[in-house]
């Protein structure tokens, strides 16, 4: 690690001296520097926006965003984007013809080939690690279950065996199986049921010369935005290596043991080999990655040779440092934008359309296991119970809690708009007419005062609410939530701690976290996308509330969310997504605080910079300086 930093430090002298030079600081380097260090390099396990914005540089998917759209393409590793008006889409929309561009290199030398882009989304599926997003690849690739979308292929691999209710199970060893890793041999009939859940997806890729053609069992309306850069779960490695680095070997007969690995088991968290514009020279873990300029890229060489994201949770520094040029763009909060603006060497740029939202969340049944977070694990003034959310009058109590206008215009300054689910403004279906929670103290008391027969308001509550370290906008939310709850009944004690974006993760998933501070950033714009993360029982965030959540998810909510994929009418997709929305707010599951504008704040010698909702970060390729 230290020999890490001491070549970093050394390559930073070069660029200066090159920049001074050229009046421009390190003028073939663009410098970002944010927080939030990312949690893993692998397409088929991150699903969080900082690790989404390095695999982008790295990664290519078959097909991209044109630009600015979120509802146009262009080809990527396909050179074509398929179509009903040139034959590429046939059978009712349920078969996609893709033309493999040739000569397309990895970054360690090898050529792209159609059976690497299968390999890569069979992998993404059969990968299916507890809360990731293999969800989004298994709908359109396997067929309904009970009328259902499948979201694993575990629940594949149940239906082989016969079991009833087999959308019920989540992982192999539910099934009775094993767990996952496990090298124990499988009696006859385990082994062929596996192989047979294979077998259905292995169905869906036929390999013609240079095409790749996808024949999905029933028509998915956002499938091509599944495909598109933009998401990580679609993007293309190269098969043999990475089953040169212990990654599944792409056989049929053996996936069951790559399946839902630990963090810390999975092979290719910490190196990568895309076909993208950068590979990475140097990372240092939660402080810095260096790329360097990938020159075989496929579609000509980036503009700028090396690009650089920092990890700097202070604001000050990262303001001292765009200020002299050592940053060429920085994350600041919102709050702290007037100390950007009216500088002649800093662009600031406002009022740009996200498909984002921010929220508290409540885990409906917390892992108690040696959790601090917690207290005394007890309602007795000194803790929580761990099933302390599950309860609506407590959720109730905390919506009417929450001041939603102050926190828009102080922490916000008014850039943002107050959600009223997760069906938020821009995508089909929002409707802003909904009823919306607003601070009511005495409500908020009322509801607290009915919760566990009115023990909780005399004996009061202490537990920790979590937030990831650096986001002082997110720590803002939970520290005014705090407060209210303080004022309204001193025995009320909420205490606000930051974790490291890993640690934050790994707790999340755990279900350790009480009440934690998040958001979501579209996987694709549409509605399905947001509701079945927050609202399906095995959704990304619903799946790690709890099983009381799960279990009432699947009465309440699963039919909801999977009729917004079988409804192909777009007014009636509009209604079963505003039925979601209602659903959510009598039922007080999240508290939606904020659907942010989007800004961009850099020096004015960067170029080339442009907006795309679907973009988790920076398009390094698109700079230069």
């Amino acid at each position: 690690m230290k020999k890490l930093l001491v070549v970093l430090a050394a390559v930073s002298m070069v660029f200066f001296s090159i920049g001074m030079a050229q009046n421009v600081v390190n003028p073939d380097t663009i410098v970002e520097e944010t927080i939030g260090p990312i949690d893993s390099l692998d397409p088929a396990w991150a699903y969080d926006t900082a690790s989404g914005e390095v695999i982008w540089q790295l990664y290519d998917n078959l097909v991209q965003y044109d630009g600015t759209s979120t509802t146009k393409f262009l080809p990527m590793l396909s050179t074509n984007v398929p179509s009903l008006s040139d034959g590429t889409i046939l059978d009712n929309g349920t078969t996609y013809v893709f033309h493999i561009r040739q000569g397309v290199y990895f970054h360690n030398g090898d050529i792209l080939t159609p059976q690497d882009v299968v390999y890569s989304l069979e992998r993404a599926v059969i990968f299916d690690r507890s809360g990731g997003p293999s969800w989004m690849l298994a709908g359109p690739l396997f067929p309904m279950i009970d009328g259902q979308y499948v979201t694993s292929i575990v629940q594949v691999v149940a239906k082989e065996l016969g079991l009833s209710n087999p959308l019920n199970y989540t992982s192999l060893s539910s099934l009775g199986i094993f767990a996952t890793g496990t090298k124990n041999p499988l009696n006859d009939k385990y082994k062929q049921a596996l192989i047979n859940a294979f077998d259905l997806l292995a169905k869906d890729f036929e390999i013609k010369g240079n095409d790749v053609i996808i024949h999905l069992p029933q028509t998915y309306p956002p499938f091509l935005e599944i495909l598109a850069h933009g998401s990580n779960i679609s993007a293309i490695l190269d098969e043999k290596w990475a089953a040169e680095h212990n990654a599944w070997d792409g056989k049929a007969d053996d996936w069951w043991y790559y399946h839902n690995p630990t963090h810390s088991e999975d092979p290719l968290l910490s190196i990568e080999n895309g076909t993208g514009p950068y590979t990475i020279q140097y990372w240092t873990p939660n402080r810095e990655i260096v790329f360097v300029r990938f020159d075989k890229y496929w579609a000509g060489p980036a503009p700028t040779k090396y690009a650089v994201i920092k990890y700097v949770s202070e604001f000050t520094t990262r303001l001292l440092d765009l200020q002299s040029g050592q940053a060429d763009t920085i994350y600041v909060p919102v709050q702290y934008l007037q100390e950007v603006e009216n500088n002649k060497d800093i662009r600031v740029i406002k009022n740009l359309p996200t498909l984002e939202v921010d929220n508290i969340y409540f885990t409906w049944n917390i892992n108690a296991q040696g959790n601090a977070y917690i207290g005394s694990g007890k309602l007795d003034g000194n803790g929580i119970p761990p099933d302390f959310f599950s309860n609506l009058d407590v959720r109730k109590g905390f919506e009417y809690l929450f001041p939603y206008t102050q926190y828009i215009q102080q922490a916000w300054n008014g850039m943002a708009i107050q959600p009223n689910s997760a069906i938020i403004e821009g995508l089909p279906g929002y409707d802003p007419n909904l009823p919306k929670y607003e601070q009511n103290l005495q409500k908020a008391a009322e509801y607290f005062k009915k919760a566990y027969n009115g023990q909780l308001w005399q004996k009061g509550f202490k537990f920790t609410a979590v937030y990831n370290t650096g986001n002082s906008i997110r720590e803002l939310a939970l520290q005014a939530l705090a407060n209210y709850a303080r004022i309204l009944n001193p025995k009320f004690q909420i205490n606000v701690v930051g974790e490291l974006w890993s640690s934050f993760l790994s707790d999340y998933i755990a279900g350790r976290l009480p009440m934690y501070m998040m958001g979501w950033l579209a996987d694709y714009p549409d509605p399905y996308d947001f509701a079945q993360a927050y609202y399906s029982s095995s959704g990304a965030y619903g799946a790690t509330l709890g099983a009381s959540y799960t279990a009432w998810a699947k009465t309440h909510m699963d039919p909801l969310v999977n009729s917004l994929m079988t409804t192909i009418d777009p007014a009636q997709r509009a209604q079963i997504a505003k039925k979601i929305a209602e659903v959510d707010h009598e039922n007080a599951l999240y508290i939606w605080t904020n659907q942010p504008e989007g800004y961009r704040v850099e020096r004015t010698w960067v170029k080339g910079w442009y907006w795309n909702a679907m973009r988790p970060g920076i398009d390094f390729y698109s700079l230069s300086k």
